[in-house]
């Protein structure tokens, strides 16, 4: 944790929002002093960090494809960037959908991983399809008929936070931050959320490292 969220002392304000979340107000005990002072905390360390913006962690500019672009070209830009999604979006940039490696699995036939599957066993179904269809070259219809249209964003004006609990919430591994009008301005990964988290850890221990001498 890096020194900004080891000195988030709670204020009053932390306090009321903590307790406001318990949606109680019955006698309180040992147990619930405990509850709302951990609360306190969290929502403390959600406003000193509230300053950190999509902007500041995104990833751009976006590798995006367009709809007529073929799921063939499409996982070969996928395999070369070594991403696992690309957005596909129109002449001005704006949001269609998205295509993921799952999407283009399923355009061969090969089943995605299941929740029900181990990843041993995922990868045996793909291993078992390339064995049964050696030659096969990439579908060459458009990723339009392939992609997802309901794609999760989050706004250019909204912080680290809300792109946590969006990602939570929906059950994904990335976001776009696109504006009002769905134009795409950048990517959010889980990846860029762990370096961010890493990047502020290592400040603030080279900064508690400085203040000890």
């Amino acid at each position: 944790m890096s020194s900004d969220t080891e000195n988030a002392s709670p204020r009053r304000e932390d306090y009321e929002r903590a307790l406001a979340s318990m949606n109680t107000y019955m006698d309180i005990e040992v147990h619930d002093l405990m509850m709302l002072a951990e609360r306190a905390q969290q929502f403390a360390i959600r406003r000193v960090t509230a300053s950190i913006g999509v902007t500041q962690i995104m990833s751009q500019p976006v590798t995006a494809v367009s709809p007529q672009t073929t799921m063939s070209a499409a996982s070969h830009i996928l395999v070369e960037q070594r991403i696992s999604g690309l957005p596909v979006v129109d002449d001005a940039n704006r949001l269609l959908g998205i295509i993921t490696e799952a999407d283009f699995l399923r355009a061969l036939g090969v089943p995605a991983h299941l929740p029900t599957h181990s990843i041993w066993q995922t990868l045996e179904s793909m291993f078992s399809h390339l064995a049964h269809h050696a030659g096969v070259q990439g579908p060459d219809d458009p990723v339009a008929e392939h992609m997802v249209r309901e794609v999760i964003c989050v706004g250019e004006e909204q912080d680290v936070h809300d792109v946590l609990e969006t990602m939570k919430r929906h059950r994904v591994k990335r976001v776009l931050v696109c504006d009002d009008e769905k134009h795409v301005a950048g990517v959010i990964t889980r990846s860029d959320l762990v370096r961010i988290f890493f990047d502020r850890y290592t400040q603030g221990s080279a900064f508690s490292g400085q203040e000890s001498d």
